[in-house]
């Protein structure tokens, strides 16, 4: 992982974002999508069907698998990856995500629910609030407060166009940057 994903990671950014990814790919209203800890990091993502099945995508906790299948799709490259172990040693286990300890999380359900320009000001905000902070101009609890921040005061367009989706990543990016230089003084 990079940098950057590894702070979105740990900030759980990363499911955010994979819950407004999900919602605009599928079609689906955000409240189908749910997000839990998985510690052992063995099944990558499940999808419940009306009938009450489960079909999971499950692996040894690798990104190898996934971006060889997103640049050989629809085939599958033989990359002699180890299979997971199953067995009673190693239970799988799950937990809900804590919104307070995660607010970056939040902040992403939020986006998702208020929609229009608000995803696009989550995403550029938070670029640039973890950029921020690996450049040690920040804090780490600064993150999410700077993305916060940022969203609390976007004037969002509902139905946007390309062009209101662009210029609300460059208003957030550079009302971050305030909020960062604010923080700093």
């Amino acid at each position: 992982m990079g940098r950057k994903i590894t702070i979105d990671s740990a900030t759980l950014m990363n499911k955010g974002l994979e819950v407004l990814e999900a919602k605009c790919l599928f079609g689906v209203n955000h409240r189908m999508i749910e997000v839990v800890i998985h510690p052992q990091s063995v099944i990558h993502s499940m999808v419940a069907y009306r009938d009450g099945s489960v079909m999971a995508q499950l692996g040894i906790p690798d990104m190898k698998v996934a971006i060889a299948y997103a640049l050989s799709y629809p085939q599958r490259l033989p990359l002699r990856q180890p299979l997971p172990q199953f067995n009673a040693d190693q239970p799988l286990t799950f937990d809900q995500p804590d919104l307070e300890k995660f607010p970056c999380l939040a902040l992403a359900f939020k986006a998702c629910e208020v929609g229009g320009t608000l995803p696009a000001v989550l995403n550029a905000a938070n670029e640039v609030a973890v950029n921020a902070f690996l450049k040690h101009l920040i804090a780490f609890i600064d993150v999410p407060q700077v993305v916060a921040q940022t969203m609390d005061k976007h004037a969002v367009v509902s139905d946007p166009e390309l062009a209101d989706i662009l210029g609300a990543d460059q208003w957030a990016r550079g009302h971050a940057e305030d909020a960062i230089k604010q923080l700093r003084t």
